[in-house]
């Protein structure tokens, strides 16, 4: 998976540098196509997890042994997570994979879902879900930035205020990438 896992730059600097390799991990960048608007899903993790409890992400996860590549991880996940049907899921690509202060490297997949049901949330992972429409993250001033404090180490990350929920850190940080990448070079959105 990767020759020296030591050369990876994470987006923080944790204060102790992780002494084994990181963990491979996939996300899906769902857009779902809506008759009134094309637009990302997110989910908010549930409060009981004893990671990341709470926060705001994609469907995702590790990728374990019997997943054939990040894309289906990605999609596993998002069917365990959501109930997204993986029929309707289709993949357009992949974004450059992103290492993690938590030692994660986790690779982002980008797909089209054209939901015929609507998504349910499964209690033991996900408190709720909602999406954010392509247009208004295609636009610069969605984005703003927040200081984090981790022990004694300082960083700033990206962050999204959208209707009372605040998206940041790594979710933030691969949606920026996304935008920038793929929304700003879009005049159809």
């Amino acid at each position: 998976m990767v020759d020296d896992y030591r050369t990876l730059k994470p987006e923080w600097q944790p204060e102790k540098p992780p002494s084994s390799p990181p963990v491979a991990a996939a996300v899906l960048i769902p857009i779902v196509r809506r008759r009134e608007g094309d637009a990302i899903l997110y989910t908010q993790r549930a409060p009981e997890l004893r990671s990341h409890s709470g926060q705001i992400a994609f469907p995702g996860g590790k990728i374990d042994p019997g997943d054939i590549d990040a894309a289906a991880a990605a999609v596993r996940e998002a069917a365990e997570e959501v109930a997204m049907i993986p029929e309707e899921v289709d993949i357009l690509g992949f974004l450059p994979p992103m290492f993690t202060g938590t030692n994660y490297l986790i690779t982002p997949v980008v797909a089209e879902v054209n939901p015929s049901a609507e998504f349910v949330p499964n209690p033991v992972e996900v408190h709720s879900i909602f999406e954010v429409p392509l247009a208004l993250l295609a636009r610069d001033e969605t984005y703003g930035k927040m200081r984090v404090q981790r022990g004694d180490r300082k960083h700033t990350t990206w962050q999204i205020d959208f209707e009372g929920r605040l998206i940041w850190g790594i979710t933030a940080i691969l949606t920026r990438r996304f935008r920038d990448l793929t929304l700003i070079e879009e005049e159809s959105w």
